[in-house]
């Protein structure tokens, strides 16, 4: 359970009996969803996730092939 909001005040939600837990963020459809909805937990891992992708095709991007076919 996550509530989301400027106040800061305590919430108990029970379901069956059995109180659900309290989170600070999930990931719900390929994003990260916080509850002081902020974005800087979600764009350092992609940052990282890019980086690892450029460097990784660094020799295709940086060398001496054909820029035609660097293109492709």
């Amino acid at each position: 359970m996550m509530r989301i909001s400027r106040q800061h005040f305590s919430v108990q939600v029970m379901l069956d009996q059995k109180h659900l837990e309290k989170v600070e963020y999930f990931n719900y459809l390929l994003s990260m969803v916080t509850n002081d909805v902020r974005c800087t937990r979600e764009n350092k891992p992609r940052i990282a996730m890019v980086k690892e992708a450029f460097n990784k095709k660094k020799t295709l991007y940086t060398g001496k092939l054909d820029l035609n076919f660097r293109k492709n």
